[in-house]
């Protein structure tokens, strides 16, 4: 299935018109033409069937024809809170293959020793746009605004609250305390490590500290890692 993205697609929707970009791909590479079907998502867990009226590489339209309520099929909610990554690429990674295996939220945080501040939401978005559409896939993760580590532990979270850092300290491995369909979040640290603070702050605010095994691991080896594990334990 040829999976498209649309986030103002809605219920009410009659009909939609694609940008340049896509409505070349449509007619040129995909040779659609009137009256072929495309399959559509919103993003927010409906599956469209849309018929294409006009079918021109520059300004390709279609109407509604049917809306399905997809059902999420996992049953967990897994929330990152990951520090950027000095290279981009590496976090893009992470978001890319994240979104494909399964994840509802992500939180960019700004720790003492991150070497990246400044992200590009918009560049984060379409890359996990683009996970949605190649993994077929009908929810988007939720992408929040970048936050210091300070105010975003400070915040009241439902379900489990865990950090995963690399100081020698009591941990419990992350496999043991998962449970299937439950709601957690957890914090990745930068590749300097949360600093000594930061970790005993949010101890005091009752984050739950984890392993992930005994190899130390790149900040977006570590989240993915997270999403597996969690993604296998509710299998």
């Amino acid at each position: 299935m040829q999976l498209f993205y649309n986030s103002e697609i809605s219920l009410e929707t009659k009909q939609i018109t694609f940008d340049k970009i896509e409505s070349k791909h449509i007619v040129r590479v995909l040779r659609k033409t009137e009256g072929d079907i495309l399959k559509i998502t919103n993003g927010k867990g409906f599956l469209f069937d849309v018929e294409i009226n006009f079918a021109n590489d520059k300004r390709c339209s279609a109407i509604i024809i049917n809306a399905e309520k997809k059902i999420k099929p996992w049953t967990y909610y897994l929330h990152i809170a990951i520090a950027p990554t000095k290279n981009n690429e590496r976090i893009e990674w992470f978001l890319e293959k994240a979104t494909e295996i399964g994840i509802d939220e992500i939180t960019p945080i700004i720790c003492s020793n991150s070497e990246r501040k400044i992200v590009k939401l918009e560049r984060f978005e379409k890359i996990m746009q683009s996970a949605v559409k190649q993994s077929l896939k009908f929810t988007l993760p939720k992408l929040n605004e970048p936050i210091k580590f300070n105010d975003f532990i400070q915040q009241s979270f439902d379900g489990k609250v865990c950090i995963a850092h690399c100081e020698e300290q009591n941990k419990t491995n992350l496999k043991s305390i998962i449970n299937p369909a439950e709601r957690i979040t957890i914090l990745i640290g930068p590749e300097g490590d949360f600093s000594t603070e930061e970790i005993q702050k949010a101890l005091v605010n009752k984050f739950i500290p984890i392993s992930l095994g005994e190899s130390r691991l790149r900040t977006e080896t570590a989240a993915l890692v997270v999403v597996n594990i969690v993604s296998f334990i509710n299998e």
